[in-house]
């Protein structure tokens, strides 16, 4: 089914290199990458750190903005989690912070070719896809899944399965589950500077011109 709004990009930097990861985005025209990990760090890749990634990307005229804060997976505050921590992202998208954010990305999207993302390989049970695309895509934004071999997921493709899924789960009595993250999660602030740093770093989707490449 054709789709009238924007097209945004979700992608997981999973264990590429660096040279591969800049080479998929090149690939996808990607002008903006928002990374919406609450943590924008990695004990395993650390060439995405936000302070070594941020500075490849610039090197190719890529813009970088950190909306973790506003959109990260791990939300600071005990509210939303529930007993088994897992998030509750029903709670998450009746947040200020969370609409707040929302808005700045489709105030983006609408500007940019923008790529989302998150840490995982698979858009399948990663909050980039739970939590913010179907959301997008449910307000008119066409969704492609960027997978690690660089290939392209529909969401549609994707919203077409689990469908298949859920209606076979009925024969066996089984409940839907509520709108939370799959995987329970251990609630860990902020390191101290990846937000005040980060935040305003680029760009601001608030309207204003995109700063030049240094």
């Amino acid at each position: 089914m054709s789709r009238k709004g924007k097209t945004v990009l979700t992608i997981g930097h999973s264990n590429h290199s660096i040279d591969t990861f800049i080479s998929i985005l090149k690939a996808n025209k990607v002008e903006v990458v928002v990374d919406v990990r609450s943590h924008p760090y990695s004990k395993y890749v650390s060439h995405f750190n936000s302070s070594v990634l941020k500075p490849v990307l610039d090197l190719n005229r890529i813009k970088y903005l950190f909306l973790g804060k506003e959109l990260g997976g791990q939300p600071e505050g005990s509210e939303f989690y529930d007993e088994e921590q897992h998030v509750l992202y029903n709670k998450v998208a009746e947040s200020r912070l969370y609409n707040e954010g929302l808005l700045r990305l489709e105030r983006g999207i609408n500007m940019f070719t923008v790529a989302v993302m998150c840490s995982e390989e698979n858009p399948a049970n990663c909050h980039r896809r739970l939590l913010i695309s179907r959301v997008l895509y449910d307000r008119g934004f066409n969704i492609i899944h960027v997978r690690g071999d660089g290939n392209q997921l529909l969401e549609q493709a994707l919203q077409d399965e689990e469908n298949t899924c859920v209606q076979l789960s009925l024969f066996d009595d089984q409940e839907v589950n509520q709108w939370r993250s799959i995987q329970s999660v251990s609630q860990r602030k902020l390191q101290k500077s990846s937000s005040e740093y980060l935040e305003r770093s680029v760009m601001d989707f608030s309207g204003s011109n995109v700063a030049e490449s240094q």
